[in-house]
């Protein structure tokens, strides 16, 4: 797939991101992809990319560009068990002064510069998230109901925000919850705000998973549900946005 580096405005100054487009063809539906903490790697360009395939543009930003060019914090190839404690020690400062007030000011930025792309087809967009990235979709859905369409969300603190926020909601959901990160009580919660939104939605514990679970580049990788991810993924975008 085509794809490029670019810098976004913002109020705080340009962060870099990653796009991917279809071959061809177009204008394309746009999607904006928040990144886990770990941010903009190999193996996120590789997940751009393979979106980007189905027929949708991708804009992967760096949320953390404050602090810099993605990666914030250096790498390793694979994040193990070993690896895991330090890095996330490393970007807890990050991703606490990630208020929802900075999250709105970017989010507001990167939709406006996909939605402007000459590649991106005019109407809404779908926000899709990974780990923190999914907290950062659903605020972005809730600020921009008439922008977003989709809102999807694997592995992220959906409820952190509180239950009311999930209620506004105006766009096609999929949860896909880590079966380590919530109980069956706590998804019986969050779904019972998505039914008083009264909006169209599947929201699950994906069996057996860990945080994470999407990442192939980390030891919670899991195959047989990140190929239930895409499933549901796809899914909703053809719902809502299709392609082509």
């Amino acid at each position: 797939m085509p794809d490029t580096t670019l810098l976004v405005p913002t109020p705080d100054g340009p962060a870099d991101a990653f796009a991917a487009f279809p071959e061809g063809g177009g204008p394309h539906p746009g999607v904006l992809m928040y990144s886990d903490a770990f941010g903009i790697r190999p193996a996120l360009r590789a997940m751009a990319r393979e979106l980007a395939g189905h027929g949708y543009v991708v804009l992967v930003p760096n949320v953390f560009h404050r602090q810099g060019p993605t990666p914030v914090v250096e790498l390793p190839d694979f994040i193990g068990e070993d690896d895991r404690p330090g890095l996330v020690a490393r970007l807890m400062p990050f991703i606490e002064a990630h208020t929802p007030e900075r999250t709105l000011a970017d989010a507001g930025a990167f939709l406006s510069f996909l939605s402007a792309r000459p590649e991106v087809a005019p109407g809404p967009v779908a926000v899709s998230g990974y780990c923190f990235g999914g907290l950062l979709a659903v605020r972005t859905a809730a600020a921009h109901p008439g922008t977003v369409a989709a809102l999807a969300s694997f592995h992220g603190p959906v409820h952190a925000d509180g239950l009311d926020v999930l209620s506004g909601l105006r766009a096609e959901i999929h949860f896909g919850h880590a079966a380590g990160d919530l109980t069956p009580q706590a998804l019986a919660g969050v779904n019972a705000a998505l039914d008083a939104a009264g909006i169209a939605y599947t929201s699950e514990i994906y069996p057996g998973t860990v945080h994470g679970f999407t990442l192939p580049d980390t030891d919670a990788f899991d195959a047989g549900a990140s190929g239930h991810h895409w499933d549901r993924l796809l899914a909703l975008l053809g719902s809502a946005l299709p392609a082509g």
